[in-house]
């Protein structure tokens, strides 16, 4: 593996001792063939979790000291990775690694940031209905036009992480704290597949009022942006 891999996968892991070997072993089946590394996060686990990781040559382990959330983990890993494109997934086996390189292909097209949607969600009927009122009033709020910004599963171009600031609830707004940056935006759906171990660390109270404080946050900050990008220019000889 080169010192800069062409892709950096991040994955935030809080308590997932039963899914994190088997969640390597997805990736490595996915991305066979390419250059990548692998940045797992440890948000302050209290169970097993940095135990059963596998050491391998393209894997790289973050530990906090503490839990300080899934935005202070993601935060950390995507500013640790090293690669010219990064993609984030849950460390819980609800996403699928196999859809990375599609997304990837979308890049390709000329995107900066490209979301994963779960159309057909693998929850329960209360949960898809409560994500559902959220996403859409979110969306409308901030105006990112994406429908499903809860799911992790993202690819983007490493340039896109300067628009991230380290704040709780900054995982939920990527695609509008990208967008406002000027940078390319769109999504494409992805599998979702049932929780096989562990538990949602994520309930109704972080995602309502705690979101809800977080949207009109957003929104002041974006319209606060000043995005000032320089040109390829020298002097003539």
């Amino acid at each position: 593996m080169s010192s800069a891999p062409a892709l950096s996968v991040v994955v935030p892991l809080y308590n997932e001792q039963d899914n994190v070997a088997r969640l390597q072993e997805e990736i490595a089946a996915a991305l066979r063939g390419l250059d990548y590394e692998v940045v797992l996060v440890d948000d302050g686990s209290t169970d097993g979790t940095v135990a059963r990781v596998r050491p391998d040559a393209r894997t790289r382990l973050v530990e906090f000291e503490r839990n300080a959330g899934q935005s202070a983990a993601m935060h950390a890993g995507i500013h640790d990775a090293r690669g010219a494109v990064i993609a984030m997934l849950d460390g819980d086996l609800q996403n699928d690694p196999a859809d990375i390189p599609a997304m990837l292909n979308r890049l390709d097209e000329g995107w900066d940031l490209v979301c994963g949607w779960r159309v057909s969600r693998q929850d329960s009927m209360f949960k898809r209905l409560q994500s559902r009122v959220a996403n859409t009033v979110r969306s409308r709020f901030v105006r990112d036009h994406v429908h499903d910004t809860g799911c992790t599963l993202k690819v983007m171009r490493r340039e896109c992480r300067e628009a991230l600031l380290p704040f709780n609830g900054m995982h939920r707004f990527i695609p509008a704290l990208v967008a406002a940056m000027g940078w390319r935006v769109t999504e494409m759906p992805v599998s979702h597949r049932p929780r096989l171990h562990g538990a949602s660390k994520y309930g109704f109270g972080n995602r309502a009022w705690r979101a809800t404080m977080d949207m009109f946050g957003v929104r002041w900050l974006n319209s606060r942006r000043v995005v000032a990008r320089r040109k390829d220019s020298s002097f003539p000889s």
